[in-house]
């Protein structure tokens, strides 16, 4: 008889979260909210319906920049009586314990407070940094920032179901992570329920001028107006990417699947809000060559919103495999030339992060040791390319349809609960591992998990498309004209521009790049990636043609990734820290503080 798989204890062991204190849990929440542009901020009430199996006198929640006005204890009537409350020394980075006395009789507890006009998860927008004529306002939880709009148990191993009130003008439509109204109504109150029990970093909220537009009975686009066409265009392949997923790894559990294209300040690509993925309009490149990050943050509904991870230090648990399964999604849609693209810009973004973080660094570990850091700092490649390069290695020992029962398998039995590294090991050595002699060796399974680096098993990835990329570079090397080469590039992604751009000498100078600029148009290009992989050649050379471009890119878009390493080039110039400095200062306020978070240490 196979041994049992241990039980996850309930998120004791969390480093990021006060709640693990308290054995009393929330379990379902009733939010009262309204919106106030004016004041740029929430105020309402959270009710917590709690289970408290031990008869506990106390529970602890997370807060962040609230003001707690008021705590009513509920009993199983509804009746409320005043709660003694207090909130603990601040942390930078995980806020203020709220510790909440209970009665024996105590159910539920009602809290009246408000948000700070500096709320870490709200970004406030004046109409000027949106698509069109009014504000916008929008949360990111992810990863402990829900507390600073909620007080709550922020844990993604402690989940809830919800329901929630939300008031705002008249004139706008207010969305969450949950059941969403499909047009705007007279009054601005909108009611929201959501029944399948998330994490805190997955509720989201959003409010604008936003319109829909349906996909299939189950998908559909909210946009501002004047993006909603683009948007609609570009991911008209959203339903055959949830049926390609479901043909996968079992049935699609949050009934349906929309998107809400964001303003550009937003400071992801993507967020896996149930039923309500959140994009950046970055990915708008008007050729439908960008949207794997759509299969990336659906691949979330299994990978993370279904079976999530336990601490922010099993991150890799979310990320490893979901871009293993983001990919298949291309791969079942496009082609394996097309998923092959990836898997090679993937690889060579782990190199990268790892040469930057360090060969031998523990943050290049599965396994990450975050206690006492912002978990911030554990969101990199590592978890995302190093987790899904373990699954490929193990795909290449056992076969894909072994991998493939065993992952279906793992979502089916885990849904709804959260995962740990060591009960996933345990798991993956029950269902697949002992029953091999040797297979563990041969996959090296401590290395990946607790070692640094990329281990030398992990499969070599390649491109046949893109080894006609190179055929091109090698040409530019023989410096022949890029005027003769627009047949060979007529028929290009943008994932081989990318590749193009990046295997591009860093010699060149100045006029060379003129030439090349001239012959495709990269300073003009509208799509954000292509961009971003060739303004650091620019900055490098000094071509000042492209400083304009730069600049205005700074100023609007305010995607992490493309953000941080553009910053590093500019530093690096000879003028660079100035100028850096000034964009920065007139471009901050369209950035989220997930970006300033990280730019305001490197811009000094």
């Amino acid at each position: 008889m196979a041994p049992p798989i241990p039980t996850l204890p309930p998120s004791t062991n969390d480093p990021h979260s006060y709640a693990g204190s308290s054995p009393v849990r929330v379990r379902h929440l009733i939010l009262d909210l309204q919106v106030d542009f004016d004041k740029r901020r929430l105020a309402g009430s959270a009710t917590w319906e709690l289970a408290n199996p031990e008869a506990a006198d106390e529970v602890v929640l997370d807060t962040r920049e609230l003001t707690i006005e008021a705590v009513d204890r509920l009993d199983a009537a509804g009746n409320a009586t005043p709660a003694k409350f207090s909130l603990a020394a601040p942390d930078a980075t995980l806020g203020q314990a709220l510790r909440i006395t209970l009665a024996p009789a105590t159910t539920a507890l009602r809290i009246r407070y408000r948000t700070a006009p500096t709320a870490a998860a709200l970004q406030w927008l004046h109409p000027a940094q949106t698509a069109g004529t009014e504000p916008f306002l929008f949360t990111q939880s992810q990863a402990i920032l829900a507390r600073t709009w909620l007080p709550c148990q922020d844990s993604p191993g402690i989940r809830f179901t919800y329901e929630a009130r939300v008031q705002v003008p008249n004139h706008l439509l207010a969305l969450m992570s949950a059941e969403n109204p499909q047009q705007r109504n007279l009054t601005g109150e909108y009611v929201f329920r959501m029944s399948q029990p998330v994490p805190a970093y997955l509720m989201a909220l959003a409010v604008g001028n936003l319109e829909f537009a349906p996909l299939s009975n189950r998908t559909g686009i909210y946009a501002e107006p004047a993006t909603l066409a683009a948007a609609t265009y570009e991911f008209a392949d959203l339903e055959a990417m949830v049926a390609a997923a479901e043909q996968l790894y079992g049935p699609y559990r949050w009934e349906r699947y929309d998107l809400l294209v964001l303003p550009p300040s937003f400071p992801f690509g993507g967020m896996e809000n149930p039923r309500l993925t959140f994009v950046t309009p970055t990915i708008l490149a008007g050729d439908r060559s960008l949207t794997s990050l759509v299969a990336h943050e659906l691949a979330h509904s299994w990978s993370g919103n279904l079976v999530t991870n336990g601490t922010w230090n099993d991150f890799w648990l979310n990320e490893g495999f979901t871009v293993y399964f983001e990919r298949r999604i291309m791969e079942h849609l496009y082609g394996r030339q097309y998923a092959d693209m990836l898997q090679v810009l993937g690889r060579e973004a782990l190199h990268h992060t790892i040469a930057e973080i360090g060969p031998a660094s523990p943050d290049t570990h599965l396994r990450l040791a975050l206690a006492g850091r912002d978990p911030d700092e554990g969101l990199t490649e590592i978890a995302y390319e190093k987790g899904c390069a373990l699954l490929l290695t193990l795909e290449a020992l056992i076969g894909r349809p072994r991998l493939d029962t065993f992952i279906k398998e793992y979502f089916a039995r885990f849904s709804f609960q959260a995962m740990d590294t060591a009960t996933f090991l345990s798991y993956l050595r029950t269902e697949l591992l002992n029953k091999e002699p040797g297979l563990e060796d041969r996959l090296r399974l401590h290395d990946w998990v607790d070692g640094p680096g990329l281990p030398t098993n992990a499969p070599a990835v390649s491109s046949t498309r893109f080894e006609a990329v190179a055929q091109i570079l090698t040409r530019l090397a023989g410096r022949h004209s890029p005027a003769d080469w627009h047949a060979d590039t007529s028929g290009w992604s943008s994932h081989e521009w990318v590749y193009f751009l990046n295997g591009l000498p860093p010699t060149l100078s100045a006029g060379q790049l003129r030439e090349l600029d001239q012959a495709f148009a990269f300073t003009t290009s509208g799509n954000a990636e292509i961009l971003a992989a060739w303004f650091p050649h620019t900055l490098r050379a000094g071509y000042d043609e492209a400083v304009p471009a730069l600049e205005n890119f700074l100023h609007h878009v305010g995607r992490r990734k493309f953000l941080v390493p553009l910053y590093r080039a500019l530093l690096a110039t000879p003028d660079g820290p100035a100028q850096a400095r000034k964009i920065y200062a007139e471009a901050r306020a369209n950035y989220h503080s997930v970006a300033t978070g990280t730019l305001d240490a490197l811009i000094v």
